[in-house]
Parts: C-alpha cells; structure tokens; sequence
C-alpha cells in the first residue's frame, strides 16, 4: 500500500510501540514530504522533550527512542525532496484550502498516486483517499 505519510501522524506513530510495528511493515511504501519530515523532526524532538519532563521517561530513554524513531523514519519513508510534488501546488492548495500549509502533503499524495495517511481531518474532502491509524490496524488484524 502507498501512503504519504501526514507529518502529525508520523510523529504519533513514531512515538508508539504500535505505530512503529506498523511503519515497518514491508507492505507498505511510505512517502514523506520534504516539508512534513521538517515538521515531524521538530515535533518529535518536542514531544519527546515534553515526556521527559512530564516524568514519564528518562532523559536516556527519550535519547534511544528518539534515535529509534529517526532510524525508523529513514528505514521506511521516502523522503521527496519539494523539486518533485512542487508541480502539483496549485491543484494541491485548491483542494486544501482549510490548511494550506499541508499542501505539500496532498501535492505529494498527487505526484506519486498514494493515498494518505492523517487523523488531520482538513485532508477529508481532497479527493484523495484517507487512512487512519485505526483502520490500517483493523486491516492488518483482517488479513492476519
């Protein structure tokens, strides 16, 4: 399956057990917009931090899963440099217009004829299919 993977949702998954179970699958091809991955860097070093200091881990701890969530990331999705969706801005940006600045995402998605996965309900209504954490779960557990 072909996924532009959503830069919130990466990071979500990233952060999980069962959201890094599920990027390494083999059958899926994961897709990552230069811009997203930027994003997704940020946040994961953010959210990290913030569990750290939330007590919920040590700052060791945070250190290895943030290591194991870049290699991951790296491992599996495609990171697509703007050069090859920015063809599909302005379709993009006409079918995203509640956030624009996921444009990349949905431009990308576009470029390489892949679905996307999101819980960012701004992508519902693009024209391109949408897949949650959930049902990409359910869908494993049914072919099991």
């Amino acid at each position: 399956m072909r996924l532009v993977v959503d830069a919130n949702i990466f990071v979500a998954e990233l952060i999980r057990q069962r959201g890094r179970v599920l990027i390494a699958r083999r059958d899926f091809e994961l897709f990552v917009a230069e811009a997203a991955w930027d994003e997704a860097q940020y946040e994961l070093r953010k959210r990290i931090l913030a569990m750290v200091n939330q007590g919920k881990f040590s700052l060791e701890t945070g250190e290895t899963l943030l290591e194991t969530a870049f290699a991951l990331a790296e491992a599996k999705a495609r990171l697509i440099p703007e050069a090859i969706y920015a063809p599909w801005k302005t379709q993009a940006l006409l079918r995203i217009r509640r956030d624009p600045d996921d444009w990349p995402t949905v431009a990308l998605a576009l470029a390489v004829d892949a679905a996307i996965w999101t819980l960012d309900a701004d992508f519902l209504g693009c024209g391109i299919a949408t897949w949650t954490t959930e049902t990409l779960l359910l869908i494993d557990r049914d072919e099991n």
